[in-house]
């Protein structure tokens, strides 16, 4: 004889319409797109890169300027779609975890002012390794709530790795 399921006590939660997923995709989409642009539209970036960075000596595997953009385009829509998937699943039970993708973004934002704005690539290596170590602790929170809202961001880790081995090599070649 087969046995009753238990009734889940838990409170439901309140279902969204197409117009309210809508609405957390636009958001979760601009906030880490407006991560990237932030320090643009303050001049904390773009004005130093034809002087500044570009009289820095680079090292070998320094990959071309125009690169740049469309990965980190890619990437914040790739974080975007891993934040919906969790908040999605609901803020109330995955606060945490939103709030260590908040502090990653912060941190990824503050990186380009510091490297950039104020040209101190010292100080830039240790936000950057922060920024990993946040990457990584976001990937793992989100791992408990989705596997691909993890997965989405394991290319984003994976470039912060190589563009903190970048910025190393760029503050050992020009101290």
């Amino acid at each position: 004889m087969p046995r009753k399921a238990k009734p889940d006590k838990r409170k439901p939660e309140k279902r969204r319409t197409w117009l309210g997923e809508l609405g957390i995709l636009v958001f979760s989409l601009v906030i880490c797109q407006a991560a990237g642009a932030v320090p643009v539209f303050i001049n904390a970036t773009m004005p130093f890169i034809p002087d500044w960075y570009g009289d820095l000596v680079k090292p070998s595997f320094n990959p071309p300027d125009w690169i740049f953009a469309p990965v980190w385009t890619t990437l914040y829509l790739m974080m975007g779609t891993s934040l919906y998937i969790v908040l999605r699943r609901g803020l109330r039970r995955n606060g945490a975890s939103v709030a260590v993708f908040g502090l990653q973004l912060a941190l990824n934002s503050s990186w380009s002012v510091v490297f950039f704005g104020i040209h101190r690539p010292d100080w830039a290596f240790a936000v950057i390794l922060a920024l990993f170590a946040s990457i990584v602790w976001t990937i793992l929170r989100f791992a408990r709530v989705s596997k691909w809202g993890a997965l989405l961001l394991v290319p984003y880790a994976g470039w912060v790795s190589f563009a903190t081995v970048l910025n190393l090599s760029l503050w050992r070649l020009n101290p």
